[in-house]
């Protein structure tokens, strides 16, 4: 082979690896060219708060996809979760019980699920499917349909204060969270017993890693991070609400998967999981910038996740 031929293979190998990051890129310019108020640092800070919630929850989805699993009720555990917190600290219970209140839920939904997945060998799918209307179901019972407000100001600082340069709070809680779980994923012996569990289940068991705690941890770690997601909405809106969080968990498993994570399990990034929750972001956010149907938003959502799974079918088959 040439030293041309080479290059060019070189090129297109880095190409192919950051398409996703190229198409953010490309977004961005074409936004910037059909509106002037794209480009303005006041319009990315609010595309990045639009993001925190779903940002958060899709870290939790990275793990579990990761394993070869799906979590489809990461949406109605945030509800349930911001229900129970928002209205023990209506009761009076302390700001930071009633933030490790609503983390707690979200872990023993998550670690509850996982346990059924991990040790009596249900789908995930099934198990998360049930979980979502049981949480729903839940939340509805607890809150009778209504609202949950008047929460502390101190509490709703997290999510619309700002701390050091004005960033928002949230965007803290966003970027802090990202790097545990990069540093968990990259460097850890859990991080790599992850990407072993999803590459190879049989192999992993044969290693002597304990599967089924690796699995177990990796729903615990995704309720926790919805629980967490319901922290920060609830702040930011100032309320809790009974349909908080409703299909949050399409938004997350597509930006994971846009982000080149395989639904097979085994691959995945916290690097590509936050350039796939920038591009719905941005995507949304351009889309109301032009003024376009929110109802048509869902097909033009659906559309990018297509396109994102078939491009990452056409790169395993032909490259």
């Amino acid at each position: 082979m040439s030293s041309d031929s080479r290059l060019i293979l070189r090129i297109w190998h880095v190409i192919s690896k950051h398409v996703m990051f190229l198409v953010l890129i490309c977004m961005c310019a074409i936004l910037s060219l059909l509106s002037d108020r794209f480009l303005s640092m006041r319009n990315f800070m609010n595309v990045i708060m639009q993001s925190t919630t779903m940002g958060v929850v899709a870290v939790g989805m990275t793990f579990v996809i990761i394993t070869g699993g799906i979590d489809l009720s990461v949406g109605s555990v945030l509800a349930v979760s911001a229900a129970i917190g928002a209205g023990a600290m209506k009761s009076g219970v302390p700001i930071v019980i009633s933030i490790m209140i609503m983390l707690g839920v979200g872990a023993v939904f998550g670690l509850a699920q996982g346990l059924l997945i991990s040790r009596m060998g249900m789908p995930s799918f099934i198990v998360t499917l049930g979980g979502m209307s049981i949480a729903r179901g839940c939340t509805m019972v607890y809150m009778q349909g209504r609202t949950i407000s008047g929460l502390p100001a101190k509490f709703q600082f997290i999510g619309s204060g700002t701390m050091v340069a004005s960033i928002p709070c949230a965007v803290v809680i966003l970027a802090a969270v990202y790097l545990i779980a990069f540093y968990i994923l990259k460097y850890t012996a859990y991080g790599r017993s992850l990407y072993a569990l999803g590459g190879n289940r049989e192999a992993t068991e044969l290693s002597g890693i304990d599967t089924r705690r690796i699995e177990t941890m990796a729903f615990a770690v995704s309720g926790m991070a919805a629980g967490l997601g319901a922290v920060i909405l609830t702040a930011r809106l100032g309320t809790a609400i009974p349909t908080g969080g409703t299909g949050l968990e399409l938004e997350a498993i597509g930006a994971v998967v846009i982000g080149g994570a395989s639904l097979s399990g085994g691959r995945g990034t916290i690097f590509g999981t936050l350039i796939g929750v920038l591009i719905l972001g941005v995507l949304n956010n351009g889309l109301n910038l032009l003024n376009v149907d929110p109802f048509f938003s869902g097909v033009v959502m659906g559309s990018v996740i297509l396109l994102a799974v078939l491009i990452d079918t056409i790169k395993k088959r032909y490259l």
